[in-house]
């Protein structure tokens, strides 16, 4: 065989004839579909940690999850909006929600990570404890939303799930971008 050309299934040795048989082999092959697993009652979320507390956000509601970049402060701003990030060209508002919600401020480790959420005027980052992965709920592992002690998350808990032992609240992305406190960042 001659240097440069290779032997190829059906016996082609040309290099262009293997090319045309890659293709009319990856143009006959039907790419698989991501699994989708629709069931009745079935709820699935992003879970994370944020102090003592494990929630849960809509798969939906999240459209990225970051380690925390580099962040400039932006001057005059409450002290729950943490700064702006260069997150591939584009700004990204990174707010402290712990400090938002509860008040006291997130410290950055290794595990804190931020979640981006689109809202109107650009995304927003949301830093969290601890990212925990995805997590599958069940009708049947739903309890009454008031078994969730979240103070002053509750406004944003929608439903409560027991999964192994813990109280999972489904928290509301979307119900937090639109509350008033959380628009105005201005100090």
């Amino acid at each position: 065989m001659a240097a440069g050309s290779a032997r190829h299934e059906g016996g082609a040795s040309e290099p262009f004839a293997v090319l045309l048989d890659y293709e009319r082999r990856s143009l006959a092959h039907v790419a698989g579909v991501p699994e989708r697993i629709e069931a009745p009652g079935l709820w699935r979320g992003i879970a994370f940690r944020l102090d003592r507390f494990r929630l849960a956000s809509a798969i939906s509601e999240i459209s990225e999850i970051l380690t925390l970049p580099p962040v400039t402060p932006v001057p005059g701003t409450k002290p729950w909006l943490v700064g702006i990030a260069n997150v591939r060209g584009n700004l990204v508002a990174m707010v402290d929600i712990k400090l938002f919600l509860l008040g006291q401020r997130t410290p950055v480790h290794d595990f804190t990570r931020a979640l981006v959420i689109k809202q109107p005027g650009g995304n927003v980052g949301l830093l969290i404890d601890e990212l925990l992965g995805q997590r599958n709920f069940t009708d049947e592992m739903k309890v009454e939303r008031e078994a969730f002690d979240g103070g002053p998350l509750m406004p944003f808990i929608s439903a409560v799930y027991r999964y192994e032992g813990n109280l999972w609240g489904v928290f509301s992305m979307t119900r937090l971008i639109r509350t008033a406190e959380f628009l105005q960042a201005a100090a």
